[in-house]
């Protein structure tokens, strides 16, 4: 039978720092003590009735977080894999705020924070583009540009668990390099009564209101409603979910743009020949411009869910799911910047004060003079909307055979409009500040001569020739999944207990639009010949002040964009090179055969079981864009390939002892690149060479995506012992080993074929078809290697007076390497793979006893190297420095006379306001390379109160 979708008679099984790192080691000491004095228990079935029981939690019937934490750890004990796994406290209950925070707590997890949320999740170390998602056994649409899920997609409250695949299963459609992330919804036939549900929160952030008359203030609520009923003598089943989202964001951004030497022997007015900086001390460090920005916005996110449920009989069971979600999302992004470069006309510097720092002091504290200062106001409008429907059929003919077929269709639609406008002084006239700064990371203190929120002086201009007045952008995006499976299942024998048989074929369509339009104030001209940067106008709309007193600056003019864009300016089109690459197409059409065979025999006299199987996967992929040369739009340009792959794995899992188990797995894993490589967009032209060996010749030259990618591939071993005891307590220890077998990085080719390329310069005709062309292309990979410790431990084990108390803690270490080829052109590159932290921790202590439950948790991440395109859209890597985030919830529930069933939480996200924290790594007028600080973001703490109530 499918493993993915049990069928109703076996539904009932559970399926398918330093301070923190000397806690869990305590932990895991503790635990492994306790766990070999522990007596006896009696001994599990030899083989689950499911043995991928991962796939489908419990039914919630007791409730709570030792609950909670009891369902997960039976789903990672009886599974054939290696896999993490999470379960909600109730119905529409899950332990974190969002799925993604309940996601990180998990052994070798890592979330990367958006808007100050958890929202992406990395396994092992990789980015999130190398983990697969599916929900319910599903592969997943994205509303991002590429393959990773933004979790806050999907509401919590209509969650009821998940389950993370650290090793492959032949079975399993849509699974990622790293791990699959296995979202699952209720099942209303696992539930013995109907249940109904209904949450309610309000919500306020710390950071207060930043962009005043923008509409976004500083409380929010979250509310959600659940209904679970059974018909027809417990054969039909009905769940109908409902949650709403309104929340809102309050960020403090601030960015320093980057970092010289402007005079002295080490400068760059004497290596580089730049102009010498008044006033700044010689061989010094100084910061050459800065962004203080503060970001309101408000997330309105509404989901409803529907499982329809029907198993007449022992033999056929039926169930329809579908899911359907609206986000919009608003946002207002307003701040001052300038440059203070030595290459700025007219910057001067005047009691400059150091502080020691190597390899040179550096500046942090004086006057200048001479700014340009430029306000930018942002608008973006982002409404998305998910749709997923999936059927699925069971037949058990009662011989043995089974039949399962799978229906289904995921659609993620983005659309996004965004607009900014320039303010400052008219005539490009310059001011003046005084300034400190840090020499580390804090918010620095800017006290400007101007006012600039006073809009007698402030106007609508371009104040630092930016060659432009405004801009306005509309991007459109559609990704569509339609898939079909059909699996047979039949006892086997020997040492297997029945295999599977199977196929599924998907095809996915991603297409892009963005069209960009400059704005121009009306009576300014919009050619190089005709505009005037330092034309001034009114500002007609203002609409209250922006607050950038936590940099000094204090208040600045806040004005509706839109309504300001659409009275004082007009617009004209203009596309440019990377505006046109994002108008394209790709698709990926996968027809995946596989096999599996479940493994339930005796190893002397060590029970055995697990899965060994095969997946061949056939993929044809093609893409369409635009062809250009520069900014000017040649024509369109097609290209794909096709390539099939042959994906062998192997699960096994011994019982050692008493409820302690070996597992051991060995797979061969795959993911496509990410899909804005796929895409066939280029820019290519000709041109004729002045010197060098093809001095005279006319040659083709360009860069773009590769539609001809191949996956990246890897070869992984993993090795886990784990130990359960009590009720909700385990420890475990787990290695892994992954090769890839090769990795996709960018690499100028001399020999390409420029045979399908449009010239769009007729007067040179090119002396051969082929040229240069830098793209995304395979080559040698690196390797990943990690540890990973986990544990829970109820303290009740160890002392009556700790019943009610319990901790869970879990670390992971990490190493990676890559070949010097893939990265060393490229400033800052780093030798570990992009993306990953070595070192992921979580530690959690909770109580829960006569109704009250009261939970600390503590998530750390180590630094990581993440790509990033830097100013003057020149490739760079960003270093994110280590983030930890501490929550705290405290509850009561209800559990005696007229009130049962209520209960009250207080959540409180981010109790310590930790700020996300970049450095750049960049090289000075002498060679050396440093790192210094680029962004300081803080987003406050969010405090949550409300009510659940459950009948």
């Amino acid at each position: 039978m499918n493993r993915c979708h049990p069928t109703r008679k076996v539904s009932a099984r559970v399926p398918c720092l330093r301070p923190l790192a000397a806690s869990l080691a305590a932990l895991l000491l503790a635990t492994a003590i306790h766990a070999q004095e522990a007596p006896p228990e009696a001994a599990p079935p030899k083989k689950p009735a499911n043995p991928d029981s991962a796939s489908n939690l419990d039914a919630v019937v007791v409730t709570g977080i030792q609950a909670s934490i009891q369902n997960s750890l039976k789903a990672k004990e009886n599974s054939d894999n290696i896999i993490e796994a999470i379960s909600a406290e109730d119905i529409g209950k899950l332990p974190d705020s969002s799925i993604a925070e309940s996601l990180a707590r998990l052994s070798g997890l890592a979330t990367q924070r958006v808007d100050g949320r958890a929202n992406q999740i990395s396994i092992r170390g990789l980015a999130p583009d190398f983990a697969g998602t599916t929900l319910n056994g599903r592969e997943q649409a994205t509303i991002g540009e590429n393959r990773g899920v933004d979790f806050d997609q999907y509401p919590s409250e209509l969650i009821s668990g998940a389950a993370v695949y650290k090793t492959p299963d032949a079975s399993l459609i849509g699974q990622g390099l790293s791990g699959t992330v296995d979202l699952h919804t209720i099942r209303p036939l696992d539930l013995a009564k109907p249940a109904i549900a209904a949450n309610l929160r309000g919500e306020t952030t710390s950071n207060g209101s930043l962009n005043h008359g923008s509409g976004v203030g500083d409380a929010g609520h979250r509310a959600s409603f659940s209904y679970i009923d059974q018909f027809l003598d417990h054969t039909l089943g009905l769940a109908v979910g409902f949650a709403q989202l309104d929340s809102p964001v309050q960020e403090k951004q601030y960015q320093a743009w980057w970092w010289n030497v402007n005079n002295g022997p080490n400068g760059a007015d004497q290596i580089q020949g730049a102009p010498h900086t008044p006033g700044m001390p010689d061989d010094t460090l100084a910061q050459q411009g800065m962004q203080l920005r503060a970001k309101s916005e408000n997330q309105l996110r509404n989901g409803l869910m529907t499982v329809l449920e029907w198993a007449p009989d022992d033999h056929y069971h039926s169930t329809l799911d579908l899911y359907y979600s609206t986000f919009d999302q608003k946002t207002y992004l307003n701040g001052a910047q300038w440059s203070s470069s030595s290459y700025d006309p007219g910057i001067s510097f005047s009691n400059v004060g150091v502080s020691p720092g190597q390899p040179f002091p550096i500046a942090t504290s004086g006057h200048i003079d001479g700014l340009k200062s430029v306000l930018q106001n942002d608008y973006t409008r982002e409404h998305d909307k998910l749709f997923s429907a999936g059927w699925n059929n069971q037949y058990d003919f009662g011989n043995g055979w089974s039949l399962t077929g799978d229906l289904s269709y995921s659609m993620a639609k983005k659309r996004l409009h965004d607009a900014y406008l320039f303010a400052g002084l008219p005539g490009q006239a310059t001011s003046s500040t005084d300034f400190f700064t840090r020499r580390d990371y804090e918010f620095p203190r800017f006290y400007p001569g101007t006012d600039f929120s006073d809009t007698s002086i402030i106007q609508f201009t371009d104040p630092n020739n930016y060659g432009y007045d405004g801009r306005e952008e509309f991007d459109k995006q559609r990704d569509t999944i339609k898939a079909v499976r059909f699996e047979v299942s039949h006892p086997v024998g020997w040492i297997f207990s029945d295999f599977n048989l199977g196929v599924n074929y998907s095809d996915r369509k991603k297409n892009k639009q963005a069209d960009v339009f400059f704005a121009w104030l009306n009576g300014n001209g919009s050619t190089d010949d005709t505009y005037l940067p330092g034309f001034g106008a009114p500002i007609g709309s203002p609409r209250g002040i922006t607050d950038l007193s936590y940099g000094g600056i204090g208040p600045i003019v806040n004005y509706d964009v839109l309504q300001s864009l659409y009275s004082q300016y007009y617009l004209t089109q203009r596309n440019g090179q990377s505006d046109w690459s994002r108008n394209y197409t790709v698709r990926e059409k996968v027809p995946v055969a596989y096999v599996k065979f479940n493994i339930d025999t005796t190893l002397g006299d060590v029970p055995l079981r697990g899965n060994m199987g095969v997946q061949v996967v056939r993929t044809d992929q093609s893409s369409e864009a635009l062809q250009t040369n520069g900014d000017a739009l040649v024509g369109r340009i097609s290209d794909g390939v096709k390539y099939t792959k042959v994906l062998p794995s192997l699960n096994l899992a011994a019982t050692i002892g008493d409820k302690q188990y070996l597992r051991f797995g060995f797979a061969k894993t795959m993911a496509r690149g990410r899909i804005d490589d796929e895409k066939v967009a280029t820019s290519a032209g000709v041109s004729l060479q002045q010197d060098g060996p093809a001095a005279g010749q006319v040659l083709w030259s360009g860069s773009g995506g590769n539609p001809r990618l191949k996956p990246y591939i890897a070869v992984g071993t993993d090795l886990s012992w784990e130990k359960y005891f009590g009720t909700s307590s385990y420890v475990a220890v787990a290695v892994f080993n992954k090769n890839l077998l090769n990795y996709i990085y960018n690499e100028t080719t001399l020999d390409y074929d420029f045979s399908k390329y449009v010239n769009d310069n007729p007067t040179l005709v090119p002396t051969s078809p082929y040229g240069s062309f830098t793209m995304p292309k395979n080559g040698t990979g690196g390797r990943m290697q990690g540890l990973e410790l986990s544990g829970t431990f109820e303290g009740g084990l160890l002392t009556r007076a700790l019943d009610g108390f319990g901790v869970q803690a879990n670390f992971s270490l990490t190493n990676s390497t890559l070949p010097v080829s893939a990265v060393s052109t490229i400033p800052g590159s780093p030798s570990t793979l992009p993306g990953l932290s070595r070192k992921v921790a979580n530690l959690a202590f909770y109580y829960e006893k006569y109704g009250w439950s009261v939970r600390v948790a503590e998530r750390y991440r180590s630094s990581f190297t993440g790509e990033a395109v830097a100013l003057f859209d020149q490739l760079g890597y960003t270093k994110v420095l280590a983030d930890k985030q501490t929550d705290f919830q405290l509850g009561y529930a209800f559990e005696h006379g007229p009130m049962t069933g209520l209960s009250i939480l207080l959540q409180v996200n981010n109790v310590t306001n930790s700020p996300v924290k970049t450095e750049q790594i960049s090289s000075l007028p002498n060679n050396e390379k440093i790192g210094r600080p680029l962004e300081y973001d803080t987003f406050g703490r969010t405090v949550m109160f409300g009510v659940n109530y459950k009948l």
